[in-house]
């Protein structure tokens, strides 16, 4: 029998169940608590079995705890029992290959997204190096031997000056949308952009349903960013 969603108690199907925090969820139904952000595997974070983003989760606060000669002595015991256990893991991985990563249907996003960046960057690159270019200087050519040059006023010079190349065009400007953001959003990986609440998100273009690409014009850096954490401007 399948199984109810937690989130809209409706049957959940083998095709769009994800099962995570000891629970099952539609593909859809699988978000953030507050803000609604649809989640996925890479970037939840669970607190009392239910999930979160990285903006919403909530703080936890620790006690401090008396640094004792009996902590310090468990502390010591940990930390040899860890290179002790460390060491056994090594020993046993050697000689063994790597494992293979079932291509899923989130991976192929993932792979998809990120070669759309590659893409974007290359073409940016590419004007650079285009429009950096510097012209080889001409090597200076040695007249074969018993070659006697005729005096400069003797000589009769018919051609005319090769006009001169014009400099390449600089790329148009981006026709990209500009947003604002409405939350502080911290990049949980390295192709995502961190920004802060009332931040300019300049050049935006569209990757899928819940994710953009853009640049920060308070800080130059760009990647990707959540759809809903920014609103159009």
């Amino acid at each position: 029998m399948n199984p109810l969603c937690s989130r809209c108690n409706r049957v959940v199907y083998p095709t769009e169940k994800v099962n995570c925090l000891d629970k099952y969820w539609h593909k859809g139904c699988f978000s953030c608590e507050i803000c609604k952000m649809t989640l996925n595997m890479k970037n939840y974070k669970g607190f009392e079995k239910r999930p979160y983003c990285n903006a919403h989760y909530p703080k936890t606060t620790f006690t401090s705890v008396a640094d004792t000669p009996e902590n310090l002595r468990l502390k010591q015991q940990s930390k040899m029992q860890s290179q002790v256990l460390y060491k056994e893991e090594f020993e046993k991985s050697k000689g063994k290959g790597f494992s293979v990563v079932a291509d899923t249907p989130e991976l192929q996003r993932i792979k998809k997204t990120q070669d759309q960046i590659s893409n974007i960057k290359y073409h940016e690159e590419f004007e650079k190096s285009r429009m950096g270019g510097e012209a080889v200087p001409a090597q200076p050519h040695n007249p074969p031997s018993g070659y006697h040059q005729q005096p400069a006023a003797s000589q009769n010079y018919n051609y005319e000056p090769e006009p001169t190349r014009p400099a390449a065009a600089a790329p148009p400007p981006s026709a990209g949308k500009r947003y604002r953001a409405v939350y502080d959003y911290m990049a949980a990986d390295e192709d995502e952009v961190s920004f802060q609440d009332g931040d300019l998100i300049v050049d935006v273009q569209q990757i899928d349903e819940g994710w953009m690409y853009g640049r920060v014009e308070r800080t130059g850096q760009q990647g990707m960013l959540p759809a809903n954490y920014v609103e159009p401007f």
